[in-house]
């Protein structure tokens, strides 16, 4: 990945979902219950790249947050629930391996309906990262140049009218 010289901002058609997904670690010698979740999350990003129908839109891989990009609640849904791809044997692998001792790996996640434009966006000095991976880049000057400017930018002609009133730039990033 190329990093950018600029300030960018990202911009995402529609609707979307932000799923953040986690697992901790709280007893690291109980290796065969732990290591198995953390084998699972790879296979399940490969399948799910390669299926672009599944509505997917792309992550960010971090350890211990995956952050994961939806078209929808329901192409989420569908995937977790889908007993024939990669996520539903891991889920009830899971479930049978710890049992009654929860304790020794713990998983979460966190789900996010994004309406149209209730979001921004900004990078400096970053290779595409997040929303900037699924959406599309640009500048991050005129309208969007401050935060509320791009999160109350609607429509594109709105996003590249000046601001109303400028005020002086508080964001370093």
């Amino acid at each position: 990945m190329t990093q950018s010289t600029q300030r960018l901002t990202a911009e995402v058609d529609g609707d979307f979902v932000v799923f953040l997904i986690g697992m901790r670690i709280n007893k690291p010698w109980k290796v065969h219950k732990w290591l198995p979740v953390f084998l699972a999350m790879p296979r399940m990003l490969k399948e799910l790249r390669g299926r672009p129908e599944s509505g997917f839109l792309g992550y960010t891989m971090g350890f211990p947050v995956i952050v994961q990009y939806w078209r929808s609640f329901e192409h989420l849904e569908g995937y977790a629930r889908g007993k024939d791809l990669a996520h539903w044997p891991a889920w009830v692998a899971f479930n049978k391996s710890v049992g009654g001792s929860r304790g020794d790996v713990g998983i979460w996640h966190e789900t996010y309906r994004v309406l149209a434009g209730q979001y921004e966006a900004v990078y400096s000095g970053m290779p595409p990262f997040g929303l900037g991976k699924i959406g599309q880049l640009m500048p991050a000057s005129g309208a969007r140049e401050s935060a509320r400017g791009r999160i109350e930018a609607k429509t594109p002609a709105e996003a590249l009218k000046p601001a109303a009133s400028p005020e002086p730039a508080l964001e370093t990033v």
